[in-house]
């Protein structure tokens, strides 16, 4: 399972790329830099909280992951 901490800079470094894709494609379709600029902002601040819940619901689950046996010694 990942620490809250690794779990809350992977969501700083994912929001980072995302923000700079969605300001990006807001800008091609409107030329618009302002309005670009606060979509990536907005479209931020909401999908970093969404994203985090995300990510450690995923650390509870064990779907997916193979587990090394314990061994006592």
């Amino acid at each position: 399972m990942d620490t809250h901490k690794r779990t809350f800079f992977k969501t700083i470094s994912w929001r980072v790329v995302a923000t700079f894709t969605t300001a990006g494609v807001t800008f091609l379709l409107t030329g618009r830099l302002d309005f670009a600029i606060s979509v990536g902002v907005a479209d931020s601040l909401v999908k970093f909280l969404i994203y985090y819940f995300h990510e450690r619901v995923w650390s509870r689950s064990g779907f997916g992951q193979v587990r090394k046996p314990e061994y006592d010694i």
